[in-house]
């Protein structure tokens, strides 16, 4: 399935004009608003028009190819259309979360050279020192171009020269655990190709699915679960313009209301969803779940197929990639909670210690891609701007991610934590994820960030930051009780030595537990 690319490749010229060709009226994009009394309905047809529309007015903009776009916008149809509108001009689209802060985004424009940005009313603020184009989506403002105005006028046939396979495709800026992020630079192929391994592989997608993903549109996993990968398979794409904070009891009523087939959200949201009484529930359409972003705790797993029937797919992949480990439906491979899965196709997985070198089954080892003698379609150019931090992960025949796991004697892999994460006390090596999986098992602890703390005697011990259920009281006996639960469950070595209450976690805007933060608070 990950085979080479061609020499020229364009995702809309290549997927979504076949498509449109050869099923015009496929449903393409199903978007409703927050309140749920909007709907657009967007076949393949008229998103591949607006494409067309919107890489017309791009250029008459002065935006050229190879130029890179910030694009700032909600979960809106012009979200979706500005996306394909670069790509098919052979511009760089730079997707960003819209709860940047004015100095995130300061810092994004700079780093990347930006050319143009475009976003909506509630970004203005955040961009008006900002003198280049400037493209506005919903409303007009004196000095900023009418997204609307340009599409409307615009014609609906585009005419430019292919861009080549390996021509910079997009840009994410990772959300980074440590340090400022990085830029993470794709070619035209490396996503618009190679996430036919996602779509049709890990999200099991096919044509007349309705597919709908948690996510926000300036993450990696956006371009995963709500673009390439569901339109390679031909899908439709479910969208819901939710800007208030996350409702599990909303995704639960949305997912019962709706005839979405398939469906992916991250841990995070999949943590409180459980939570929530899902016998007042029914997905009638439901027939495949996944997750990603983070590992998911087997006992998420367990609640969720008890309640509803459905097993819950982990996959493991990078913003520097598509999905390489995965469970996968087939009769084969079966899942096993808690358990990444197996490495996808088109992909070689190794667990390497610091010499390069495998390691035993069941040793821990960072998770590497192997990039020569063929580099695999799916795995990043480079970090753009910064050739130490390429070099440094990519060495000798591999990609090295960061990552640290175990394989078991059947070649399931199991998430251990990124390696600045792993807790090295006395003799052991302990996973922070462990901890935490742990730790939720306990029915007062609604979420934990577990990290190392400096030891004299040990070298570290475990510390956990625990955020209660609403109806738990913060107690020097909960803490005790916390402990006692965590050595009766795993290992006595693993339980946390110090525990913190605590009101929230920090996180990444793709909502993973940003512990670099959590051991500033030692």
């Amino acid at each position: 399935m990950n085979r080479s690319a061609p020499k020229d490749f364009n995702f809309v010229a290549n997927v979504m004009e076949e498509w449109a060709r050869q099923a015009p009226d496929a449903l393409a994009l199903w978007w409703v608003d927050e309140n749920e009394r909007h709907q657009r309905k967007i076949t393949v047809a008229d998103i591949v028009a607006d494409a067309h529309r919107a890489a017309n007015f791009f250029r008459d903009c002065d935006i050229t190819p190879g130029d890179p776009v910030l694009v700032m916008l909600p979960r809106i149809p012009e979200w979706w259309i500005t996306m394909l509108g670069l790509i098919r001009l052979g511009a760089v689209p730079v997707p960003s979360a819209t709860m940047l802060t004015t100095r995130d985004v300061r810092y994004r424009i700079e780093a990347a050279g930006i050319r143009a940005v475009i976003t909506d009313a509630d970004g203005i603020s955040k961009l008006d020192w900002f003198s280049s184009k400037r493209i506005l989506v919903g409303s007009r403002r004196p000095g900023w171009t009418s997204f609307q105005a340009g599409l409307r006028d615009a014609s609906p046939k585009f005419t430019g020269e292919p861009t080549r396979a390996d021509d910079p495709g997009i840009v994410y800026f990772t959300s980074a655990t440590a340090g400022e992020p990085k830029m993470v630079l794709h070619t035209q192929a490396s996503y618009g190709l190679a996430h036919r391994v996602t779509g049709k592989l890990w999200l099991d997608l096919k044509p007349g699915d309705l597919h709908w993903c948690i996510t926000d549109t300036g993450w990696g996993k956006a371009a995963w679960s709500c673009f390439f990968g569901p339109w390679l398979a031909g899908a439709t794409v479910f969208a819901m313009d939710a800007r208030r904070k996350f409702s599990a009891s909303c995704a639960l009523r949305t997912l019962s209301s709706y005839p979405i087939t398939t469906w992916c959200a991250p841990p995070t949201a999949l943590r409180l969803i459980v939570r929530e009484d899902l016998t007042r529930f029914r997905f009638r359409h439901l027939r495949h779940c996944t997750s990603a972003g983070e590992p998911l705790n087997p006992e998420v797993i367990t609640a969720w197929r008890e309640a509803t029937g459905t097993t819950i797919y982990e996959g493991y992949g990078q913003t520097e990639t598509v999905v390489l480990i995965a469970n996968i439906r087939s009769r084969r491979r079966k899942v096993r909670p808690g358990s990444m899965g197996q490495p996808v196709p088109g992909f070689e997985i190794a667990l390497l210690d610091a010499d390069l070198q495998e390691v035993p089954v069941g040793a821990e080892g960072e998770i590497a891609v192997r990039c020569r003698p063929r580099r695999p379609l799916g795995l990043f150019r480079e970090y753009w701007r910064n050739p130490g931090l390429t070099a440094q992960r990519f060495r000798g025949d591999w990609y090295l991610t960061g990552d640290v796991a175990r394989r078991d004697t059947d070649g399931y892999y199991w998430f251990v934590g990124r390696s600045d994460d792993v807790i090295k006390s006395s003799a052991y090596r302990i996973g922070p994820f462990e901890v935490e999986s742990t730790l939720l098992e306990h029915p007062a602890v609604l979420e934990s960030g577990v990290v190392g703390k400096p030891d004299a005697i040990r070298g570290q011990i475990v510390k956990a930051f625990v955020v209660l259920r609403s109806g738990y009281a913060a107690s020097d006996a909960l803490k005790a009780e916390l402990q006692e639960h965590c050595k009766l469950v795993t290992a006595p070595y693993k339980q946390p030595r110090e525990i913190e209450f605590v009101k929230e976690l920090p996180k990444t805007t793709s909502g993973k537990i940003r512990r670099v933060e959590l051991r500033g608070h030692l």
